[in-house]
């Protein structure tokens, strides 16, 4: 005799689509506050312990340490803008977390040279009430064109 198992029961729980639609207007918010360069706009989504792997492989746990490494970015780069397009969300309810994949793109001018740069993005959801929060950034670049910024590989 064969049992078939709902699959909700199989991957854990049912995703809320009101909970992936809240996820990806606060994704659609962050986009807005980097492209005004504010600060304490990207901010309001990450948690406390908020961790970053840049494309270049620079890591910031913590807030703060983050809003900082944002501010000097936004100040050596003038016209530096990133988006997040999110592919794809996925709740896991019963803990309280969601993963969130997509594509992500920067751009700016380093020395009259424009600079673009993209690739695939891992994000970490928690919910902390009634809001979601990021708690881990992942950024992998898969492509890079326009100036010597994209020959000088990271270690």
């Amino acid at each position: 005799m064969i049992t078939l198992v709902p699959l909700f029961l199989w991957f854990g729980s049912v995703q809320s689509d009101g909970d992936e639609k809240v996820i990806r207007a606060a994704r659609q918010a962050s986009n807005e506050a980097i492209a005004r360069h504010d600060i304490d706009g990207i901010a309001a989504h990450w948690t406390e312990d908020f961790h970053m792997i840049t494309s270049r492989n620079a890591e910031g746990s913590g807030r703060t340490p983050n809003m900082e490494r944002m501010a000097a970015d936004f100040k050596a780069k003038p016209d530096v803008i990133y988006v997040r397009m999110p592919d794809q969300v996925e709740i896991f309810e019963s803990w309280k977390m969601a993963a969130e994949t997509g594509k992500w793109k920067g751009s700016w001018t380093d020395r009259g040279q424009k600079i673009e740069i993209g690739g695939s993005y891992y994000a970490k959801w928690h919910r902390a009430g009634r809001r979601w929060l990021i708690r881990a950034e992942v950024f992998t670049p898969t492509w890079c064109k326009g100036g010597d910024y994209c020959s000088q590989a990271p270690f």
